[in-house]
């Protein structure tokens, strides 16, 4: 099995010891995106909502990368510092993925890098 490194410019770069995402076979491991702004790489202004809509651009735009979109996730794990934002999470979560919706687990954690307030990874399967 040959495995690649997959890396878009316009998702954050990886602030450790970590690839963006790795392809192995027809399979993606998209790593955890947090809210980061590619060019600053800062955290978005706002709040959750603002944050959980940065955390989905930046998945996009590695998706994209390695060939595939939002559409080929097939497991979503998704990390809140705040279980209270779960509604609002699947509000936004509903603006970039349609039915069939992919597996989730959805995850409250005491706290994420930067102080982020959502963090979100997937598995991606492309067309052979």
């Amino acid at each position: 099995m040959t495995k690649s490194i997959i890396h878009s410019d316009l998702a954050p770069a990886a602030i450790g010891a970590y690839s963006q995402a790795v392809r192995a076979g027809n399979t993606v491991y998209l790593s955890g995106q947090i809210p980061l702004d590619p060019a600053s790489m800062q955290i978005v202004e706002g709040g959750f909502a603002e944050q959980t809509h940065q955390v989905f651009k930046n998945m996009k735009a590695v998706c994209e990368a390695a060939g595939g979109s939002l559409s080929d996730i097939v497991k979503l794990n998704a990390y809140l510092t705040d279980l209270s934002n779960f509604a609002t999470f699947n509000e936004v979560m509903s603006q970039y993925f349609t039915q069939p919706y992919p597996a989730r687990a959805a995850v409250g954690v005491a706290s994420l890098p930067r102080a982020s307030l959502v963090e979100a990874e997937a598995v991606m399967v492309l067309g052979e």
